[in-house]
């Protein structure tokens, strides 16, 4: 019995790689939940494989829990042997992760071993690197924009100590024009005072010159 050797990793995160062992004659549904045991995802999540070429663009595809619009459309991982789809010693699948919230991952078979080790239980995980990205569930507290987009919650909140609500909008702009228009009031103001010292100085210097034409 041929053992096949994978190579999983995240498109998104070059660092994060499995190496998973198992039997040609196993399922694509063996290997799906072998991944994620090793990610310490749940498997019970609608995922495809896709065949693809060595440049990643997807062929067939091997469904598990697809929707019902697909489900005449493809075949099933748990009917799919990984024999029946290797046709190249370095057979490669595009492997998408949870279409609610997905994941891509490349899936390469690096190695085919002639003889399984008796001592070994297949689907077995090979290697390990890297820990697996965190999934943010559908339930993570969330900011809705309303013409929406969402933002984490986080983003707003200095909004939310404010009490802000959208309505106050119009009256936050109005504060900061009468900011602006107080401030300006303010400048003309210093401007008056100084016109009025202005005038003071002016006496005093008038009031010098008139006392010494009297000494003369």
């Amino acid at each position: 019995m041929a053992i096949y050797k994978f190579k999983i990793t995240f498109e998104d995160f070059d660092d994060v790689v499995r190496e998973i062992d198992i039997k040609s004659n196993q399922t694509f549904e063996d290997l799906h939940k072998a991944i994620h045991k090793s990610t310490g995802y749940n498997s019970e999540k609608s995922s495809s494989f896709y065949v693809s070429t060595d440049n990643w663009l997807k062929g067939d595809e091997i469904a598990y829990l697809p929707s019902e619009r697909k489900k005449d459309r493809v075949v099933l991982m748990e009917n799919s042997k990984l024999s029946g789809f290797i046709e190249d010693p370095h057979q490669k699948f595009y492997y998408t992760y949870n279409f609610d919230r997905p994941y891509d991952f490349h899936v390469e078979l690096i190695k085919i071993i002639l003889d399984a080790d008796p001592h070994i239980e297949y689907p077995f995980l090979a290697k390990s690197l890297g820990e697996a990205p965190k999934i943010m569930e559908q339930n993570s507290p969330q900011s809705v924009d309303p013409r929406g987009a969402t933002a984490s919650a986080s983003e707003f909140d200095f909004l939310n100590e404010m009490n802000f609500v959208p309505e106050d909008t119009d009256e936050l702009e109005a504060m900061g024009e009468m900011g602006i228009n107080e401030e300006e009031h303010d400048d003309d103001e210093v401007a008056e005072d100084g016109d009025e010292f202005g005038d003071e100085f002016s006496d005093s210097e008038t009031y010098e010159d008139d006392t010494h034409k009297d000494d003369y």
